[in-house]
Order: C-alpha cells, then structure tokens, then sequence
C-alpha cells in the first residue's frame, strides 16, 4: 500500500489528505489570478464535404506541471473554485474565439452550474462570437433540481440564437432523458461508444438507436473522438454527418492553424494530424 497522502494513493483511495487539500486551493488561485489558461480549438467537420463547420473548445494549462486539464477542472471542484475556473476558460475561450473564421460555429464546455450563473448572459452579450455561432455545451448531466431552473435560464439566450449541446450520449441511460428534457440542438456520442464502433455490433447498435432518438427530437448528432478511417466510414453509415476526433484533426492553439479551418482551404484530415 503507497504511503498515506501519496499521488499513489490518492489515486487508489480517491481521497485527498488535509496537506494536498492545503496545496491546491493556492495552485488554482495562481491559474486564476495570472490567467495562466489558453485555449485550443478541435475542428469539427462535416462528412459530405470535408470541410470544418465548428469547432471545440478546449482549455489547456501551459507551463503548470504534467496535470491534465481534466484532473485541473476535478481539483477545482474539490477546493470550491469550479465555477471560477470554469468562467475564466469561457472568457479565455471567447476571446481566441475572434480569431475563428466567421462562418463556424463555437461549443463552449460548461457545468450546469455555470450555465445558471447570472454572469453568462453578460460575457456572451460582451463576446464578439455572435449568438447564432454560440453552442453551450452541457459537460455532465443536470440533476432533477436543477433541469426547471437550467431551462429557464437558457430559455433567453436560446430565443437569441444560442444552442445546446449535451456531451458523453451514449456513455449512460441518463443521456436519454438529458435529451427528453433539455430538447439539445446537438447530441454528441463520446469517445465511450465511438472507440471500436466499427468492430463491435453492440456498440454500433447503441449508437444507431441514440441517432434515431436524437434526430426523432430534432437534434443533430456529432460523433466525437473518432480515430480511425474505419470508425469514420462506420459512424457516416448510421446516418451522423459530422464529427471531431484526432483522426479529423487535433486541437490546437495555433491561430494560423484556425485561419486554415475557412472553407477554400478545408480539406479533410486523412492522416489525422491537420
């Protein structure tokens, strides 16, 4: 058994001792307060042509040790910074968002939470990303409570032209409901269901079923996380139209990389490293 208090053990016991809790609260005020984030931008594309028409958000942590962003964003939470972390990756990302070509549309990752903070509406207003180019996309489920108060906050930003996304269908039965209730604009089938797809009739059978539920609600379904030409040829046979993954091209921070995302120059990833 790793020492008490240990990465190792932490990772074992998913508990945090008192003096890593000490530590981590300092940690993330010195990611908020020198603005030490910077967004990278995953380009989504549809099928048909080839050519990007959005792209994902993604926020990174430059020169802050080997912490993934995810396990960032966890820390957060524990030490009751979630909603500042979260609201600082969205300003990050609306600001970079300028440098997009114009024509593609944003999904911006947030909790439920941070959907129903009051500053939201006020930073999309400020942003030069216009509503209709907006996707807020939902990055967990909401909780019963929270689905009246979630629809009455987006209902505004919604009758403007924002859309919804939610993320990991496919993953859990609750993705079912999240659609029933939430009615999204776009329904992404996570890495989960598309890893392996084309060689697993289970997997390809859960994902057929989620496309003909979330088009019968009128949404669109992104595949995410897609690899390999054979999961690429298997996803566009159950009727999804576009997609992100490495195999479609990488996140990047580059904006001359953005600049290349404009439709006279979109051509389709073969290789997976455009």
């Amino acid at each position: 058994m790793p020492p008490a208090g240990t990465p190792a053990a932490q990772q074992l016991t998913g508990s945090r001792s008192p003096t890593w809790e000490a530590h981590l609260r300092p940690r993330l005020k010195a990611i908020l307060e020198g603005r030490k984030i910077v967004t990278a931008f995953q380009p989504i594309r549809d099928f048909a042509s080839g050519n990007v028409v959005g792209a994902g958000a993604l926020t990174r942590f430059p020169g802050a040790d080997d912490t993934s962003p995810g396990e960032w964003f966890v820390d957060a939470k524990q030490a009751r910074l979630a909603g500042d972390l979260e609201v600082a990756a969205l300003e990050s990302a609306l600001a970079a968002a300028k440098e997009l070509p114009g024509h593609l549309y944003v999904r911006f990752k947030l909790s439920p939470e941070t959907c129903m903070d009051p500053l939201l509406p006020v930073l999309l207003t400020e942003s030069a990303v216009e509503p209709g180019r907006t996707v807020l996309e939902l990055t967990e489920p909401p909780t019963k409570e929270q689905v009246g108060p979630l629809l009455s906050v987006l209902a505004p930003l919604r009758r403007r032209g924002v859309r919804l996304a939610i993320d990991h269908a496919g993953s859990s039965f609750t993705s079912i409901r999240q659609i029933r209730r939430l009615q999204p604009d776009f329904v992404g089938l996570d890495r989960s269901l598309i890893a392996g797809i084309d060689a697993d009739v289970l997997r390809s059978s859960l994902g057929e079923a989620m496309v003909r539920f979330a088009k019968q609600s009128g949404a669109e379904v992104i595949a995410q996380g897609i690899e390999t030409a054979e999961e690429l040829a298997t996803v566009t046979g159950l009727g999804i139209s576009a997609g992100q993954g490495y195999f479609l091209g990488r996140p990047t921070t580059r904006p001359s990389d953005w600049k290349q995302w404009n439709p006279s120059e979109n051509k389709p990833a073969a290789n997976g490293k455009q």
